[in-house]
């Protein structure tokens, strides 16, 4: 049972990989389908608030789901418990907090939003599943520089991220309108900041795992905000 289960798993990590390139090769085709993009495509819509919690909440359920599981093997194990906070902690803030903060958020296309879903699912499990009962880390593997860098790395990028979106919910004062240009944190360094800290944040999980499956979900983190980024800076 155990064995198809991980054969299961590796044929998602090649999966999400070449889901990676295909998102990469068709968002640079037809753009970024969501947020302020999202009036440019017909379809039906759904609230933002809802829609962000929606979406992301499978990938705060898995883990969740795994550490109340009493036969979660490997989580009797240190560093599988960090990597496994590490990604529950991100998700937390993504389905509980990020949603309630949203200041007049554009509609989600139901395409997108099922797209979303579906990659929280697949990838909330892969990620959860792996870490708890399938990889192997020596004990003081959290005292490793590849785990202390990415640990790092990973803590970095979501205060990034979330100061980032902190300065674009405050863009406007109440009553304005308009596009403006976000000033302040890495704005002063890059378009898209909170992309970067996202990126840098899922770059360092894959770095601290040290795992094909921390590696292709940076990747396909960074295909599905490349082009977005490069929409933002133009």
């Amino acid at each position: 049972m155990e064995l198809d289960e991980l054969c299961l798993l590796d044929a998602l990590v090649y999966l999400e990989g070449f889901m990676a390139f295909v998102a990469f090769v068709g968002l640079q085709l037809v753009g970024s389908p969501y947020g302020r993009y999202s009036s440019q495509w017909p379809g039906r819509r759904m609230p933002a608030r809802p829609a962000w919690f929606l979406q992301e909440l499978p990938s705060m359920v898995w883990p969740l789901y795994e550490c109340i599981r009493p036969a979660a093997a490997r989580l009797g194990n240190l560093p599988n418990r960090v990597l496994l906070a590490m990604f529950l902690v991100h998700y937390v803030q993504r389905t509980l907090v990020f949603p309630v903060l949203i200041r007049g958020g554009k509609p989600t296309l139901l395409f997108t939003f099922v797209l979303a879903f579906l990659f929280c699912t697949c990838n909330g499990y892969l990620q959860s599943r792996y870490l708890s009962q399938f990889a192997v880390y020596a004990e003081d593997w959290v005292t490793h520089p590849c785990f202390l860098t990415g640990f790092a790395l990973w803590l970095v990028g979501m205060v990034i991220n979330i100061h980032s979106d902190h300065i674009l919910r405050n863009l406007r004062k109440p009553g304005e309108t308009g596009y403006k240009i976000p000033r302040g944190g890495l704005f002063e360094y890059v378009s898209a900041a909170n992309y970067f800290g996202e990126l840098v944040e899922w770059c360092g999980f894959a770095l601290a795992s040290w795992s094909l499956q921390g590696v292709v979900f940076a990747l396909f983190t960074l295909s599905a905000l490349l082009t977005r980024a490069k929409q933002h800076h133009q």
